[in-house]
């Protein structure tokens, strides 16, 4: 049984290495801004170690936003995906929207979630 587990270990990491190669510019850019804003949510980090991260992180999706404004693959492209990405530039494009608005990263993508800091201020925690 151990066997048959590592082999079932070692096809599933190559599937994953496999898609994570073919992966295009926008899934590479969603996947990219995911991680960061689990940095910015994440409450194990010191305040010190999350700017360090999401700083990397901004840099990283600078890039990736650049790359994706410009991926002529997607040009003419009307899947469900793509159409929703560029139909929501200032949720898909963070950082370069968080730019232009002049507001940290953490306040554009709240915003664009129609939450404010009174709104969370006035929330509590629970199980629904």
């Amino acid at each position: 049984m151990n066997a048959h587990k590592q082999i079932l270990t070692g096809i599933s990491l190559a599937m994953a290495v496999s898609a994570a190669t073919q992966a295009g510019t926008l899934e590479n850019m969603e996947r990219e801004r995911a991680l960061m804003i689990g940095t910015l949510l994440s409450s194990e980090l010191s305040i010190e170690k999350r700017q360090q991260q999401v700083q990397l992180a901004q840099r990283r999706l600078i890039d990736l936003e650049r790359m994706v404004l410009r991926d002529q693959d997607l040009v003419g492209k009307n899947t469900p995906v793509v159409r929703t990405a560029f139909e929501n530039y200032d949720l898909t494009f963070l950082v370069h929207a968080s730019t232009e608005k002049d507001k940290l990263v953490i306040d554009q993508w709240l915003e664009q979630l129609g939450l404010t800091t009174s709104t969370l201020m006035n929330s509590r925690m629970g199980r629904h």
